[in-house]
């Protein structure tokens, strides 16, 4: 049993899909998530697909953009405009009129920063244990379970909780397993006599975050090669991947197992919610 109560460790944001984002101290939650999380995607032009570090045959180093909002803002007052910085240091700003031209020569390809998704949005998602099949690229739809136009891979919301990233810590102790590598929006301390893959048992349960916010925890979030990938001064690292696959769990809306690390939700009462607040399980 436990002895202490769960916790928001961290919050976090992405304001642009697959860039780096921000760690908040507070965040207002919606029905869409937390507020202004993945509001903007880069988009290839040629092909309507929706960009992603899932793909680093096509999207190298993608990691090594950051965006940020340039100011506080919430949903009474409208998104803040947002500052993307490039690779080579440079930042430009969402209100910027050649912005997209900027992005498009920074990638060597046609792009246009959206607000609101192609209607089907697809991704496509390289598969490094196919490497040279036929199949190594998909294309994979969004938004399943996430409102239509939103640039989220399924859900709005992806928890994960510190006892499974020790977890994993434990099976490769070699590599680091950083909250940063799985772009959740909520840590959650759990008490330290909690081991294993926790969340695995939150699915189909409600979690209440401080006085206000109400989730519905809904799947394993099942992973991709994204984790594996170099990051600011995290390197490339496949043993991420082969202790993913130490919890290969059931995922309700693909019904079959996977590699997963967390878990998806979805808000049935938003509101604010700040870091340290209790968290309960229902």
């Amino acid at each position: 049993m436990s002895t202490s109560n769960p916790v928001i460790a961290s919050l976090w944001r992405y304001p642009v899909k697959s860039m780096m984002g921000e760690e908040l101290n507070a965040a207002e939650v919606t029905p869409g998530g937390i507020w202004g999380d993945r509001a903007h995607a880069l988009v290839d032009t040629r092909t309507d697909r929706v960009i992603s570090a899932k793909n680093p045959r096509k999207w190298p180093d993608f990691f090594a953009w950051h965006a940020r909002y340039s100011r506080p803002h919430d949903s009474s007052t409208g998104l803040a405009p947002v500052w993307i910085q490039l690779p080579d240091g440079r930042s430009v700003s969402s209100e910027d009129a050649a912005l997209d031209s900027i992005l498009s020569a920074a990638l060597n390809a046609e792009v246009s920063l959206r607000r609101v998704a192609p209607r089907n949005p697809m991704l496509e998602q390289y598969w490094p244990e196919r490497e040279g099949e036929a199949e190594d690229i998909t294309q994979e739809a969004m938004a399943g379970a996430a409102p239509d136009g939103t640039f989220f891979d399924y859900a709005t919301l992806h928890i994960l909780t510190t006892a499974t990233l020790a977890s994993l810590q434990a099976l490769y102790p070699g590599s680091r397993f950083e909250t940063r590598r799985f772009r959740p929006n909520l840590v959650i301390a759990t008490a330290p006599d909690q081991t294993g893959f926790v969340e695995n048992d939150w699915v189909g349960r409600t979690l209440y975050l401080g006085d206000e916010v109400v989730l519905q925890v809904t799947d394993p979030c099942p992973r991709c090669v994204m984790p594996t990938l170099a990051q600011g001064d995290l390197p490339r690292d496949p043993d991420i991947m082969r202790a993913i696959m130490h919890n290969s769990v059931r995922v309700p809306f693909l019904d079959k197992p996977l590699p997963s690390t967390g878990v998806y939700a979805r808000v049935i009462q938003g509101g604010k919610v700040l870091r340290g607040a209790a968290v309960r399980v229902e």
